[in-house]
């Protein structure tokens, strides 16, 4: 489906230069001589790359639509990450950089939605929030203010997280994965 280079919202999935890119920022810019533009930060979803490049409103490009399936995280092979089709059971094997920083908070059985394009997979996303346990946290430094004075501790998938004073060792707390910020205790 094209679209007008003044109609690019972040988000959008662009096919450009032969690649598949996703749209990070915009930027309409009206300048006093010359026509509108739309500057627009993209990044490569098959490399990573990021490139900022500049649409006019006569400009269209393709705008591409991924498909989603519900897949679940079985275990990790060395660098590889594999996972089982729901529907089918079939079990694919991805690069663990395809998710990044995300990867630390895998676990066993865990449902991931994996984007594909053309059939092949080209990202993961984690749910929102998880579950983790604290395995170490800073002891409490005396006199500090209640608010807004969080302490770091270390989580079982060894991701470090900033936490409130009343938070201790053993605790399971639940965690933004992107964020990599403390949500609240495990219900």
């Amino acid at each position: 489906m094209k679209i007008s280079g003044v109609d690019i919202r972040p988000g959008n999935i662009l096919e450009y230069e032969g690649g598949i890119w996703k749209v990070a920022k915009i930027q309409h810019t009206q300048p006093g001589k010359g026509g509108a533009y739309m500057q627009v930060e993209m990044k490569n979803l098959q490399d990573g790359r990021k490139t900022n490049v500049r649409f006019r409103s006569a400009d269209t490009i393709e705008r591409v639509r991924l498909d989603t399936k519900d897949f679940q995280y079985l275990y990790a092979e060395g660098d590889m990450l594999v996972f089982m089709d729901k529907d089918t059971y079939e079990q694919i094997n991805l690069p663990a950089d395809l998710l990044g920083d995300a990867a630390a908070f895998l676990q066993d059985g865990m449902e991931v939605s994996l984007e594909l394009w053309e059939e092949k997979p080209i990202s993961v996303q984690l749910p929102d929030t998880v579950e983790a346990t604290i395995v170490e946290a800073d002891a409490v430094v005396k006199g500090q203010t209640a608010s807004s004075s969080y302490k770091p501790a270390m989580l079982d998938n060894g991701v470090r997280v900033m936490v409130p004073p009343h938070i201790g060792s053993g605790t399971r707390i639940v965690v933004d994965v992107y964020e990599r910020a403390y949500v609240g205790k495990a219900g």
